[in-house]
């Protein structure tokens, strides 16, 4: 835990900066899933500060996305738009290397499948034949949405797809999303969760009633042999700490 929002950003960026060095120098590439939302964005705006001071290798990263809205790629609200503009045109990244998902396509369904296939054939399989990204990258909604994986959604339920599109009733559109068989293969899964409106969650999550906890995807995080890395600020944190 650190003490504050920048604090919890910056510990993140240096993972994400040796992961990426670690993967480039033993198998020659790091395959990352990024994250959309607020927190994230602060965290590439963060890595793309960095990148005139530090030798990451980024001509051997092969970009992906967790989630995608309902969205062409160039408007506002796209996730891919969003990255793009605070890191990706800041970074030595291939454009061929970056894979946008393709969440504003009329064939929702067929789209997620095609991407699917696309991480399949450019993702190496663990033993179990899943998709092992290098990192994927998190982060966490007020009410324990991670990705674009809400309570009580049929989402929460998948098995077999990695990549699905699906309606989420709250916000009253359509998603896609990795789902947890391909978050839990990852080698590392590191996720940034700051600010005051995730201090509930966070305490149900780290709480004793198992029942709340279950109804929170973020509680579904659970790597088959990777890393799982919770970086969080006080203000998230705070009811943890005031209960211990």
């Amino acid at each position: 835990m650190e003490e504050t929002a920048q604090g919890a950003t910056e510990f993140v960026a240096a993972l994400v900066r040796r992961i990426i060095c670690e993967s480039v120098s033993d198998t020659g590439s790091c395959k990352i899933a990024f994250a959309g939302g607020t927190t994230p964005h602060a965290l590439y705006r963060q890595l793309a500060r960095e990148v005139v001071s530090c030798e990451v290798p980024w001509g051997g990263v092969d970009v992906f996305f967790g989630d995608e809205r309902d969205v062409p790629h160039d408007h506002v609200e796209s996730n891919f738009h969003m990255v793009q503009r605070a890191l990706l045109d800041h970074v030595p990244v291939s454009p061929g290397r970056v894979n946008p998902m393709p969440a504003d396509s009329e064939d929702l369904h067929g789209a997620a499948e095609k991407y699917e296939q696309l991480i399949r054939q450019t993702v190496p399989a663990g033993s179990d034949g899943i998709p092992s990204f290098d990192l994927i990258l998190l982060g966490m909604g007020g009410d324990g949405h991670t990705a674009s994986l809400f309570p009580f959604t049929d989402a929460l339920a998948e098995t077999e797809r990695l990549v699905i599109s699906h309606f989420v009733p709250v916000l009253g559109r359509r998603r896609m999303t990795f789902t947890f068989p391909i978050i839990n293969a990852a080698r590392n899964i590191v996720a940034l969760v700051t600010g005051a409106d995730k201090a509930q969650a966070i305490f149900t999550l780290m709480g004793d009633d198992e029942e709340a906890r279950a109804d929170l995807p973020f509680s579904m995080i659970r790597p088959i042999s990777g890393k799982f890395i919770l970086a969080m600020d006080h203000t998230a944190s705070r009811l943890v700490e005031g209960a211990a």
